[in-house]
């Protein structure tokens, strides 16, 4: 069973996507913010590799194809934006400011947190980027001289966690205008937290896809700085 895997060409592809739909499934069912559909699929992608002993290489190897649709993907984040432009235009300042904000906080928190644990230089700048969409973060954690590897863990980790509990932070803080959801979601949980964002509506999915543009500028840049502080 183990050599068909390793040997079929597509087999990563129909894993990622079996897993996914298990957690569609199970998420439709029972309604609950942990059995978020990306978590599931990881978790069981994960448990498949190693009872069947799949290197990753070889896993990645022949799901790289579903790699090649994150670009449109990402593109299609444009229309919902383009739809709610207006509104955009009325609430700009409260939007810029609002990323902007999350954007240094996301920083400033790794700093503190590198300092309480007393992390070294490569290992801080590892999560400087950490809220970021990954594409946008891999770069900025290999310029930085980071693991590359981790940066992309704690990225999902980080858009994961954002997108199981950010209507139970919503509702906690009281926080009901679309506009401020968006932008919470779109800055600290990149496009994970922008597809819960489009489940709770269309105006938190266009501000949200904002959000991942913009917070990934400031970020690498942003980045560049906090690197100089440990």
């Amino acid at each position: 069973m183990s050599d068909f895997f390793q040997t079929s060409v597509y087999f990563g592809v129909l894993i990622s996507l079996i897993s996914y739909g298990i957690g569609t499934a199970l998420k439709k069912k029972w309604k609950w913010g942990l059995f978020n559909p990306l978590l599931i699929a990881i978790i069981l992608t994960i448990a498949v590799m190693l009872v069947f002993h799949i290197d990753y290489d070889v896993y990645y190897e022949s799901a790289k194809y579903i790699s090649y649709l994150l670009t449109p993907a990402t593109i299609c984040l444009a229309v919902p934006l383009y739809e709610q432009f207006e509104l955009l235009k009325k609430n700009y300042k409260a939007v810029v400011a609002g990323i902007a904000s999350g954007a240094v906080m996301g920083l400033i928190s790794v700093f503190v947190l590198a300092l309480i644990f007393e992390l070294d230089h490569k290992t801080y700048v590892t999560f400087l980027p950490k809220s970021i969409t990954t594409a946008i973060g891999m770069g900025v954690s290999q310029e930085l001289g980071g693991y590359v590897s981790i940066t992309v863990a704690a990225i999902i980790i980080t858009g994961v966690l954002g997108n199981v509990f950010a209507e139970s932070v919503c509702k906690i803080f009281r926080i009901e205008e679309p506009v401020a959801k968006g932008v919470a979601l779109g800055t600290s949980a990149h496009a994970i937290g922008t597809s819960r964002a489009m489940e709770m509506g269309e105006i938190e999915g266009a501000m949200s896809s904002l959000s991942i543009v913009v917070a990934g500028i400031i970020t690498v840049v942003g980045a560049s700085i906090f690197a100089n502080f440990i």
